[in-house]
């Protein structure tokens, strides 16, 4: 059945994305954790600890998801390689410039890029131009999707070439 003519004045060129789910709350929350573990100067895994010991006396803190957890703790683990592959993918810029919230996601999305085989890269590049569009400035959705994609193309060959290895 073809829409009535006024459905389609009113009918949006690009359908709204939802963006509700737990994976992009837990995302989310991971943001917030590593924006704030820098801002603090202390480990993201102790904020993600202190998080779980309050929660049990005060659930106004929210609880801390498992994906959360686990991304942060990846990160954690492989900081200075994550690091070092984003800084190599910036044109004109140094990671340590960027605004915090950008260094964030850039660092959530790059580490899952390369660690999180159950999810899609087209998905985790689309989940941190979204929080950029959230957390950060009118540029940021542009840029981070400049360099996630970068990262994207390159990931696969990564993956491939260390399974390769580890055969």
């Amino acid at each position: 059945q073809l829409p009535r003519p006024c459905q389609l004045l009113t009918r949006s060129v690009d359908p709204p994305v939802k963006h509700s789910g737990t994976r992009h709350k837990a995302r989310n929350r991971a943001v917030d954790l590593l924006f704030e573990a820098e801002a603090k100067g202390v480990s993201p895994l102790d904020l993600i600890e202190e998080r779980r010991t309050i929660f049990v006396v005060d659930d106004s803190v929210g609880t801390v998801h498992e994906y959360t957890a686990s991304a942060v703790a990846g990160f954690a683990q492989d900081q200075a390689q994550v690091d070092a592959v984003i800084s190599s993918h910036l044109d004109k810029w140094q990671l340590d410039r960027l605004p915090a919230v950008d260094r964030a996601i850039l660092r959530l999305a790059t580490w899952e890029l390369f660690n999180a085989t159950d999810v899609d890269p087209v998905v985790i590049v689309d989940e941190a131009v979204q929080l950029a569009k959230e957390l950060s400035t009118d540029n940021s959705p542009a840029f981070v999707n400049g360099v996630l994609a970068k990262l994207a193309e390159l990931a696969p060959r990564i993956a491939s070439h260390e399974t390769r290895i580890n055969e």
